[in-house]
């Protein structure tokens, strides 16, 4: 992936994709002021670099039913890279496994998981600890979520 500086007209163009990713490029030029084709432009620049990953749309968890958010500390039997490759693989088949990391520290992996219950969550746990390597698995349900982002601060360095 190419490395670019991203300048003040970049960055400008990131933060109104952010907060609203269906502008049409007409609506995203007027905003950041350059002509359609400079816009366009700048944007293809943007995705080509890797700086723009991709387009999403949000869900509202609660409002299909599955309110819960279980944060998972994952620890395995082992540390090989066999033991990671293959844990991270069958990982990604769990659909309820929003964010998966891989940590420093008292475990190997932290997980965020969404759930409709505590029973939702029981049937969760058991993909979880059928999965290969997995030696513990701890679990800390989310009270209500106090704050919850998806745009990237900008700053003027990028």
């Amino acid at each position: 992936m190419p490395n670019i500086d991203i300048d003040e007209i970049d960055r400008s163009i990131l933060n109104h994709l952010q907060k609203q990713g269906r502008l049409s490029n007409v609506q995203l030029a007027e905003a950041v002021g350059l002509s359609e084709s400079a816009c366009l432009r700048r944007v293809k620049i943007l995705e080509e670099s890797g700086v723009i990953d991709r387009y999403v749309m949000l869900i509202n968890q609660g409002a299909i039913g599955k309110s819960g958010n279980v944060f998972v500390r994952v620890s395995l039997d082992g540390q090989q890279r066999e033991k990671l490759a293959a844990f991270e693989n069958e990982i990604a088949n769990v659909s309820e496994v929003m964010e998966c990391y891989l940590m420093s520290g008292d475990f190997d992996y932290l997980l965020r998981v969404i759930t409709k219950d505590n029973n939702d969550y029981v049937r969760v746990h058991n993909k979880l600890t059928s999965l290969p390597g997995v030696m513990r698995v701890q679990s800390s349900f989310a009270l209500r979520t106090v704050m919850k982002k998806t745009e990237v601060p900008l700053d003027a360095r990028g």
